[in-house]
C-alpha cells in the first residue's frame, strides 16, 4: 500500500490497493509459512476501549503467526484522553512499538493517534468505520465469487460502522451494495454520498432503502446485531422495528439469496435464525476466520519491512 502509512477507513484505498490487500490476504491464508517471519522483531500495541472476541483474538494470534509480538492494552490504564492526552499516549507508544491497532469509541481518537504517531495506526473498530471487518467480508465473498464487480450484496438492519465500510468498500470494488434499514436508522448521509461517488467512478451501485423487497435477485445478504455495541437498549425494545428485516430461510428463498454473512456476535432467532446461520448458505464462520488473514495482510503491508 504505497503512500499509505495507516488504515482508518476503506475509502483511503483505491481499487488496485483494495484488490491487492484481498489478494495478499488470500496468499497469507493459503501459505502462512511464507509470512511467518514478516513481523519478526516487531511489536504491535492492540488498544481496546471496547469489548471484543473476534478482533482481539484474531489480531493477537495473527501477529504471533507473522512472527511479531502483540501488546494488549485495555482501560485499566484509564480512559483515552482522561489520564493523559491522546497526544501524549501516542507520543509515548511510538517510542517503543512498531504499530498501533485501536478499537475505540470515537473516530476522533484515531485521527489524533495518527496525527501524533510516527508508526502505522490501524482502525480495528470505531463509531464510523470497521475496515478490518469489511476486508474480511470482501475476502469471504471473493472466495465464493470470481468477479466481485458482479456481486450484489445487501445489508439488513441498523445503518452503522459495518454498513459504512461495506458501502465504501463495495463501491470501490464496483459492486452493487444495498443498505436496507428501517426509516430513521439509515447509514450516515455523508458516507452514503461518498459511496455513491465511488460507485459512479467504478461502475458500482449504492441503494439505501427501507424496503426489504429491494433485495430481490441479490447474491449475498448480510446481518448484524440490531443494537450497536455500547448501546444498552434491550433487544426486546427494538424487536418490532427490526423483525421485518430478519434473515430467515423464507426470506432467502423468496429473494433468491445464495449466501449469508454476519459479523457476529449474532443473536439467534432475532436478526438471523439458526436455520440460516448453521445452514448450507452460511459462510459466517469462514468470514470470522478471514478476519485474521485480512488483518494480517494489512499488518504486512503497513509494518513489515
Amino acid at each position: 500500500m504505497s503512500q499509505l502509512n495507516s488504515l482508518l477507513s476503506l475509502n483511503q484505498l483505491n481499487q488496485d490497493q483494495l484488490l491487492g490487500l484481498l489478494e495478499l490476504a488470500a496468499k497469507i491464508k493459503q501459505k502462512p509459512q511464507d509470512y511467518s517471519q514478516a513481523l519478526v522483531g516487531k511489536s504491535v500495541v492492540t488498544l481496546f476501549e471496547k469489548q471484543s472476541l473476534r478482533t482481539r483474538v484474531t489480531f493477537d494470534i495473527g501477529i504471533n503467526r507473522l512472527g511479531g509480538h502483540a501488546v494488549y492494552l485495555d482501560q485499566q490504564n484509564g480512559a483515552m484522553g482522561v489520564r493523559e492526552t491522546v497526544k501524549d499516549f501516542a507520543s509515548n507508544i511510538t517510542r517503543w512499538a512498531d504499530g498501533i491497532v485501536a478499537r475505540v469509541n470515537s473516530h476522533k481518537t484515531l485521527l489524533e493517534l495518527r496525527e501524533y504517531s510516527n508508526v502505522p495506526v490501524i482502525n480495528s473498530l470505531c463509531d464510523l468505520y470497521h475496515p478490518c471487518q469489511g476486508l474480511a467480508d470482501f475476502q469471504t465473498i471473493a472466495e465464493n465469487y470470481s468477479d466481485l464487480s458482479k456481486v450484489k450484496l445487501a445489508y439488513l438492519g441498523e445503518g452503522n460502522n459495518v454498513t459504512h465500510s461495506l458501502l465504501l468498500g463495495g463501491a470501490i470494488l464496483g459492486m452493487e451494495v444495498a443498505a436496507i434499514c428501517p426509516k430513521g436508522y439509515s447509514p450516515d448521509a455523508q458516507i452514503v454520498q461518498q459511496a455513491q461517488a465511488l460507485a459512479a467512478k467504478h461502475g458500482g451501485k449504492i441503494i439505501v432503502s427501507d424496503d426489504i423487497n429491494a433485495i430481490k435477485g441479490f447474491d449475498v445478504v448480510y446481518g448484524d446485531t440490531w443494537v450497536s455495541m455500547g448501546d444498552d437498549t434491550p433487544l426486546e425494545a427494538v424487536k418490532s422495528r427490526y423483525m421485518p428485516y430478519q434473515i430467515n430461510q423464507q426470506m432467502m428463498n423468496d429473494n433468491g439469496i445464495s449466501h449469508v454473512l454476519h459479523c457476529q456476535p449474532a443473536h439467534r432467532e432475532l436478526e438471523i435464525t439458526s436455520e440460516v446461520m448453521d445452514g448450507p448458505s452460511s459462510i459466517i464462520f469462514d468470514q470470522a476466520e478471514n478476519r485474521m488473514h485480512a488483518q494480517n495482510a494489512v499488518l504486512v503491508s503497513l509494518i513489515a519491512k
